[in-house]
């Protein structure tokens, strides 16, 4: 197990310098079916197990409440928290809003991507994090389709 945990701090101090690093628990299963979800949308992802993660979020300003399963970062430049579709994240890095450091999905919505289960659904909600620690809804998600 030592040698498990001397690669993740390997990996920590290099980080993705084109890409995204998502930070996560060890373990999570839906934050490894995400980071696939990332990587067949054609982003460069390297995943960093974190045992804090409640110190991370502080970090990037992740409003209490509003805090998802797992940590994005790109280029120590935006964050995206939790569940957030890749097509969302291209759309975001592709046009970055003034005043904004990120999205949001908190929880682990149902049917997000790396939440899929046996084709259940519920619609949820993206938010857009601002410089200022606020946040404001970016898009809704009204089906599976959609991402």
């Amino acid at each position: 197990m030592i040698g498990f945990f001397t690669v993740a701090v390997a990996n920590e101090a290099r980080g993705s310098a084109s890409g995204l690093t998502v930070y996560n628990r060890p373990l999570c299963f839906c934050c490894k079916r995400w980071v696939s979800h990332l990587e067949d949308s054609g982003l460069q992802v390297s995943s960093i197990v974190k045992l804090d993660m409640k110190k991370l979020k502080r970090q990037w300003g992740i409003p209490k409440g509003m805090e998802g399963c797992h940590t994005a970062v790109w280029q120590e430049r935006y964050v995206f928290e939790g569940h957030v579709p890749a097509v969302y994240i291209h759309k975001f890095l592709a046009s970055p809003p003034e005043g904004s450091t990120g999205l949001l999905v908190p929880g682990m919505p149902v049917g997000s991507p790396g939440m899929e289960a046996q084709g259940a659904f519920a619609p949820y909600n993206i938010y857009l994090l601002l410089n200022n620690g606020d946040y404001r809804l970016y898009a809704r998600v009204e089906n599976p389709g959609a991402v």
